[in-house]
């Protein structure tokens, strides 16, 4: 599960910022203030970083160039400002990406999503002990490999990072099949029971987390420990 610091000056934004993203499976921390922003890099490590631009006190500039100062985390800059200049501005302070208000929730969350790809961190998931590795195509629980083939390994690893959403047998094969996909829904469901059978052998309790939805598809439950 990504996390993502999500900073802006508005409290109303903070909590719709945060109702987009917790769905999508994001661990969301919020800083109303530059400084506080600032301060919570300083102490704790985030894979992702919303920034506002327009804050009084410290802008969103100054947190930028603050915040490249002491890590490589990425940022988007999420702003009403859209002028050119701006854009550039933000993108030589050292932000990554740039999206305006009023915006798309999807466009938001695929740009994120894009962005943590592009710099590895979305590539990799932990939990409780299993351990979807995507630069090295492995899966394992407690450092010991299950085998998978590579639809299988991609329909768990997408699950995992999507946790607390439902995926529909159709959603799944545009997912990971393709749109130009003839895949059947039997299909899915064949892949799953496989899957779902090689990591219980593991010794990971599969069922808890992978859960069927019946009539609709398929959901990962993110454990309250995890």
């Amino acid at each position: 599960m990504a996390k993502a610091l999500l900073v802006d000056d508005e409290q109303r934004m903070l909590d719709l910022l945060q109702l987009y993203l917790t769905p999508e499976g994001f661990q969301c921390e919020q800083a109303a203030s530059g400084e506080e922003a600032v301060e919570k890099v300083t102490e704790t490590s985030f894979d992702i970083v919303l920034l506002d631009i327009m804050m009084p006190g410290m802008s969103g500039w100054e947190v930028c160039q603050s915040i490249r100062e002491i890590s490589e985390v990425p940022i988007i800059m999420v702003t009403a400002r859209e002028q050119k200049e701006d854009i550039v501005k933000g993108l030589k302070l050292g932000a990554d990406d740039y999206i305006t208000k009023p915006f798309d929730a999807d466009e938001l969350t695929a740009r994120m999503e894009a962005l943590l790809r592009r710099t590895g961190k979305e590539n990799s998931v932990d939990i409780d002990g299993l351990k979807w590795d995507g630069d090295n195509h492995q899966l394992t629980y407690q450092e010991k490999p299950i085998k998978l083939t590579p639809k299988e390994f991609a329909v768990i690893g997408y699950m995992m990072k999507h946790p607390n959403r439902v995926y529909d047998r159709h959603q799944l094969i545009e997912l990971i099949w393709g749109f130009d996909s003839d895949t059947e829904g039997r299909t899915i469901d064949s892949h799953v029971r496989n899957m779902r059978e090689k990591i219980r052998q593991s010794g990971f309790p599969i069922d808890d987390y992978f859960q069927t939805v019946w009539g609709v598809g398929y959901k990962w439950i993110q454990s309250s420990k995890s």
